[in-house]
């Protein structure tokens, strides 16, 4: 039964069966009421409610990971797996995804360069991971779609939506981003610190924690609507009840808060350090993960509260914790002001206040319960206890956790420099790490390695026993048991060269395409209304823009050749040159393009950028030709082609180089070199091209429209899964702004070929809400062709 309003939540039982820190927690679909649970000792655990009194059993124990397990999340049913699926997340780099009745992975994800220590689930299968890579990725069944890039720092919180396609990401670099089909929409800035946490209100509002201490209240568009304080300490965690917008948070603080309507209503103490994780269940009880392994639950509901026993047995524990005053929950604490044992006779003032005395020569701690009037002890101050930094390892450096970091003076009056290090590291390749990042002498190598060595004495054991050592890597080592060695090599540093990384992006070569005729293509535009049969895709050729008028285009040069600098002037000679070019492109000779004549093109599409746009109307046409296709796009010549190219599409320059840009880019897809250098510098020329939506020109929109076309042509010849889901993230981001149906019927045709034949892509396309956002134009009645091939698409989602 639900309690009441204003009851207190109280001890329901605590579960033992992790070895280490419980680090993740996720309410669980089946079986119902029940939960799972992730930690430091490398397993996931399926917890359901035990029917006969108030406790939770152990189902099973799931092992994949060969090192911390740090985040869990339920997939929901699909009808292959009507039970979902359950997602883990690693030290190890790894996802892996089980079962709820196997104890080994169905399969694993593997793509990120470090931790992975958030994820979420959507819709259609889809799942969002985030790294200490400072990137997220979004996952469908067991293929990366996209990556996420943008942030600093390492992500620690990540959440999808209810709206399709919206993703938030909460990072080290104190700030959370909005997503709209794997593009940043929008940056929300106030945390003070890394944010840890993120939990969904509603479509429209959500809440963060973070490090700085503080709870924000968001609106998706942008503005902060209330901080709250209560912890004194780094918040971990932030889960949100049903049906209401209270919501439970966990700190470094030792505590649990209850939030009710804006203010903190109960504050729980634990015997353990660091409260990790906070889930709630179904029933409204919340269920709590620590620093020493023992997972609590507790509740409103008085017949699912623990027996007396058991309550007095917690209180015990909690009354002999020893408390490290240098956590900063209680301050600075001079022993000798404090007062005594009558202190505790005052009655506190508000629930969680705390309170210390001195009773013989002991520091000691109190908590108020304002629903049972009293003082509870919840603790002993002690001095500066090693202890905690072992058990939770949350020694913070540039926003990732390390079990101790060092400072290293190299000389006497240098600097110094921190040198971070996890107990299941390799001391070695720590210290060449540490050595090539600070760009210090190598040959400090042995004296670094003995340093971490002797500083951690004893230490490895504690999270590496020796049935995880890797047969592949920790064989011959120097120190026993250091298992993850190896996986520290490729960017350790999750604060470097982040944004240069996109998975699978360039290696796709395309497959010669047979017998495209450069000259038409059109074609398959010519709606004929008579019979309503899918003329429209999946689209086999590119779509070129075609149309000219020499004389014009000439006419227009010699104008502004009189008006150029002396140092850009053609001659006349140069000048009969390019009207040679223009007619061998434009079918009017049989004369094939000669070098001279293509450098001459070259200087003259290297003219200022006020006075270029004849020439690149020029190039937009010649690049049609076989010859002038393979010279601009061959191995040899192409970066500077790309590089002049995509200068144009800047937004801020001018609008008729930016249309020429794409059509000329639309153009190259005729033969085979600019085909294969097209997917090749795909993501580039994408991540360009799409800022030109923002003009409102009708045409610029028409040719990126055309471009997305052309894209959706090669990838439905290659399965390129990444390509398809940079499209379908364009296709999406593009409607929103489009007004013109011409360049809403070329994205509807790319949108059709890209998920003809391919259930991957039309997951992926529904999960971006791309379905809702056209069906809209399926009652377009004119041109006919854009509603007749909306119908088709909305028939495949």
């Amino acid at each position: 039964a639900m309690a009441g309003e204003g009851s207190t939540f109280r001890l329901r039982c605590s579960l033992l069966g992790h070895g280490q820190d419980v680090r993740g927690l996720t309410r669980g679909l089946f079986p119902e009421g029940g939960f799972v649970s992730v930690s430091r000792d490398r397993t996931a655990r399926l917890w359901a409610p035990d029917g006969l009194n108030r406790g939770f059993t152990e189902m099973h124990c799931m092992s994949g990971h060969s090192n911390f397990v740090s985040c869990v999340c339920i997939i929901p049913p699909s009808d292959l797996y009507p039970r979902g699926l359950i997602a883990t997340g690693g030290n190890d780099h790894n996802i892996c995804i089980f079962t709820i009745d196997n104890p080994a992975p169905l399969y694993i994800l593997k793509g990120h360069k470090n931790t992975v220590c958030s994820l979420s689930s959507g819709k259609f299968g889809t799942l969002l991971s985030g790294s200490w890579d400072t990137t997220a990725k979004v996952w469908l069944n067991d293929r990366c779609m996209m990556t996420l890039q943008g942030h600093t720092a390492a992500i620690w919180a990540v959440k999808i939506l209810p709206e399709q396609g919206l993703m938030l990401t909460g990072s080290a670099d104190k700030t959370i981003k909005l997503w709209k089909a794997g593009r940043c929409e929008r940056t929300f800035t106030g945390h003070e610190d890394c944010v840890r946490g993120l939990a969904i209100l509603s479509e429209m509002e959500f809440l963060s924690c973070a490090n700085d201490a503080s709870v924000r209240r968001w609106q998706i568009s942008g503005e902060c609507l209330q901080v709250y304080y209560g912890h004194t300490n780094y918040i971990y965690s932030i889960s949100v009840f049903p049906r209401c917008k209270d919501f439970v948070t966990t700190g470094e603080d030792r505590s649990l808060r209850i939030w009710k309507q804006g203010e903190c209503t109960q504050t729980i103490r634990l015997p353990a350090q660091s409260v990790w994780c906070c889930c709630v269940l179904d029933n409204g009880d919340i269920v709590v993960g620590a620093s020493d392994g023992i997972i609590r639950v507790f509740t409103e509901s008085l017949e699912r509260t623990a027996s007396a026993e058991e309550i007095q047995a917690f209180e015990n524990e909690l009354a002999q914790a020893s408390i490290d005053p240098k956590t900063g929950d209680l301050g600075d604490i001079n022993a000798d002001d404090l007062p005594g044992r009558e202190h505790l006779k005052d009655p506190g003032t508000r629930d969680g206040q705390t309170r210390l005395i001195k009773d013989n020569g002991k520091v000691e701690a109190y908590q108020w319960s304002v629903s049972e009037r009293r003082w509870i002890k919840i603790g002993d101050v002690v001095g500066s206890s090693g202890a905690t930094q072992q058990t939770s390892g949350k020694v913070l450096f540039e926003g990732k956790e390390y079990d101790y970091v060092f400072t290293i003076d190299v000389n006497e009056n240098g600097p110094s420099y921190k040198l971070p290090y996890n107990i299941t590291d390799d001391p070695w390749l720590t210290a060449y790490n540490f050595l090539q990042k600070n760009d210090l002498n190598p040959m400090f190598l042995d004296q670094v390695a003995k340093f971490i060595m002797d500083n951690t004495k004893g230490q490895t054991l504690l999270s590496t026993s020796n049935q995880f050592s890797d047969p592949f890597t920790g064989a011959g080592r120097y120190v026993p048991g250091s298992s993850s060695g190896l996986s520290a090599i490729p960017g350790a540093d999750p604060f470097t060269g982040a944004g240069r990384y996109v998975p699978g992006s360039a290696s796709n070569a395309v497959p010669p395409v047979g017998g495209v005729d450069p000259f038409t293509g059109m074609g398959a535009y010519q709606s004929t209304a008579a019979k309503v049969e899918n003329i429209y895709f999946p689209k086999k050729d590119a779509v070129t823009f075609d149309q000219a008028n020499p004389t014009q285009i000439l006419g227009k040069l010699k104008e502004l050749n009189g008006t150029a600098a002396e140092e850009h002037k053609l001659t006349e000679d140069d000048l009969i040159i390019l009207e040679k070019l223009l007619s061998a492109t434009c079918n009017t000779s049989a004369e094939t393009p000669t070098a001279q004549q293509l450098q001459t093109l070259w200087r003259a599409v290297n003219w200022p950028e006020d006075i270029v746009f004849p020439a690149l109307d020029i190039l937009r046409l010649s690049v049609r030709h076989p010859t002038v296709n393979e010279n601009f796009c061959s191995e040899k010549e192409h970066v500077q082609f790309i590089v002049l190219l995509l200068k144009f599409l800047n937004p801020k320059g001018k609008q008729a180089n930016q249309l020429l840009a794409l059509r000329a880019l639309c153009n190259c897809f005729v033969s085979h070199a600019g085909q294969k250098l097209m997917m090749e510098q795909r993501d580039e020329i994408m991540t360009q091209a799409i800022e030109t939506k923002s003009g409102n020109n009708k045409n610029i929109h028409i040719a990126l429209a055309t471009l997305t076309l052309n894209y959706a042509v090669c990838l439905h010849k290659v399965n390129n899964i990444e390509g398809k889901a940079q499209c379908l993230s364009v296709i999406s981001t593009v409607m929103e702004v489009v007004q013109d149906l011409e360049a809403i019927f070329r994205l509807l045709v790319a949108l059709g070929t890209l998920i003809s034949d391919d259930t991957n892509a039309v997951q992926l396309a529904k999960s971006l809400g791309i379905d809702s956002q056209i069906k809209k134009y399926a009652s377009v009645s004119e041109p006919a062709k854009v509603k007749e091939c909306c119908r088709f698409v909305l028939n495949l989602l």
